[in-house]
């Protein structure tokens, strides 16, 4: 099963436009190959699934045991010529000392040569001890090639490589020139998502010409053709309740340039459950498909603030459907669309108006990373017992809300991060449950079964 690892020496190196660039050049080729990303992300997923042509899926020490990552992998890669994983930050970062999170460990899980991308400006000589340095750092990986990025010109490549090729025994598979055709605009949560861009197939194809011109894809899938074999037990498949008629129920997702902010494995997770899923857009429907959840994902609505205040007859199908004790869930972005304002840059726009609070974008983060959530007894949703365990989840937001009514009913304490105001995340009201915490479906938190569970007990009492 040919797979390998891109990672790089720091963060900001170039290895997720060099991934999306290889996931298309390997696919133009004929191959099919498989994305994978390191942690919680949305975005690199999408540019690099639709690169692909083949959904992206997330590994992550944080919310998934190490036998589910293993699992999931070699569930994914049925079908596939090669597995291609984009890390995170720099190889050996990670939350632990010890390094037992970090890209190192999970490309040593999944036994995956590693290439390591490497920021060469202004660099000559000094890119051979950087790179014995990784090598020594942990002798139990395998880094055997780097690709040369950001290099300024011929004469600048050829120095690179006659120094790599003198002090080390690594590969130098690409010398990649600085170019503005391999630049993803971004903004303050990272890149342009490539759902809001029209022009991003015609942008992927473009970065996959240079990449193809500039890398050894040859000898990229020779190096894949070296991962070892990876050490996953078979588990029972789940049970598929959406073939059961008496189970299915009907889920709207908010699905747009404003909303995007979904798991492929969590979307999957629900369907499982039981769900059929009814994509919709708060920027141009004007009204919710017929339904009997809602599920508001995240995004960026405050860059469509005006749009989404435009669609008023949205805006008041959305307030209909929470007032009339329907379940919704929404995950940052689609809390933010539920309240009474939004703020951005000194524009004020109207939001849906059913969480009494206005909510305004900061110029900072007001909580980043992962967090740690547990339950309380207003928690709407069937399962696990209040307070009995710590959910896992992360959260990523600049915007904040401003005076949180008395009287609020929260569905977690947060233990870990900041969520509404760094003691309380979930907002409760009637059958609606609003946070900032992005949950992730996994056998620790099957969230999806029992919000699916939630709108079927809804839908049967109806």
């Amino acid at each position: 099963m040919a797979h390998l690892y891109i990672s790089a020496a720091h963060k900001s190196s170039g290895k997720t436009t060099l991934s999306i660039g290889l996931c298309a050049a390997l696919r133009q080729r004929g191959q099919i190959v498989q994305p994978f990303k390191k942690g919680p992300d949305y975005i690199d997923p999408l540019w690099l699934g639709q690169a692909a042509e083949r959904p992206c899926f997330n590994l992550d020490f944080y919310t998934m045991e190490r036998d589910e990552i293993a699992q999931a992998f070699m569930r994914r890669m049925h079908g596939a010529d090669l597995g291609l994983i984009e890390g995170n930050k720099g190889l050996y970062d990670g939350l632990a000392l010890d390094g037992s999170n970090s890209n190192a460990a999970l490309a040593a899980q999944l036994a995956a040569p590693i290439v390591l991308v490497l920021d060469s400006q202004g660099m000559t000589r000094g890119v051979a001890p950087l790179i014995l340095g990784y090598q020594a750092f942990d002798p139990e990986i395998r880094i055997t090639g780097v690709i040369l990025n950001k290099v300024g010109g011929r004469r600048h490549e050829s120095k690179l490589r006659a120094v790599i090729e003198h002090y080390t025994d690594v590969n130098v598979l690409g010398a990649v020139q600085r170019s503005d055709e391999l630049r993803i605009d971004e903004r303050h949560l990272g890149l342009v998502p490539s759902n809001e861009l029209d022009q991003s197939r015609r942008h992927i194809e473009r970065m996959a010409a240079l990449i193809a011109d500039q890398v050894d894809l040859d000898g990229l899938s020779d190096m894949a053709r070296m991962a070892g074999s990876v050490q996953a037990e078979e588990t029972p498949p789940r049970v598929r309740l959406a073939a059961e008629p008496g189970n299915r129920v009907r889920i709207a997702y908010a699905k747009d340039s404003a909303f995007g902010f979904y798991y492929t494995g969590d979307l999957e997770a629900l369907r499982e459950a039981g769900a059929e899923l009814v994509p919709f857009s708060p920027l141009r429907d004007r009204s919710l498909p017929a339904c009997d959840g809602l599920f508001l994902g995240g995004g960026f609505p405050e860059t469509h603030m005006e749009a989404l205040e435009s669609n008023a007859d949205m805006r008041a199908d959305v307030a209909r459907f929470v007032a009339n004790d329907n379940p919704v869930y929404a995950e940052c972005g689609g809390l933010m669309y539920l309240c009474n304002s939004l703020t951005w840059q000194g524009n004020v726009r109207k939001m849906v108006g059913v969480i009494p609070a206005d909510v305004v974008m900061h110029a900072k983060p007001q909580g980043r990373g992962y967090v740690q959530l547990r339950e309380t007894s207003d928690h709407p949703w069937p399962g696990v017992g209040a307070g009995k365990d710590v959910i896992s989840a992360h959260e990523f937001h600049y915007s904040a809300l401003g005076q949180i009514p008395a009287g609020m009913r929260f569905a977690y304490s947060v233990e870990r991060g900041f969520g509404l105001n760094g003691q309380w995340d979930g907002i409760v009201y009637r059958n609606l449950l609003a946070s900032y915490a992005h949950l992730r479906h996994t056998r620790a938190n099957p969230w999806a079964d029992r919000f699916t569970a939630f709108v079927r007990q809804h839908s049967r009492k109806a």
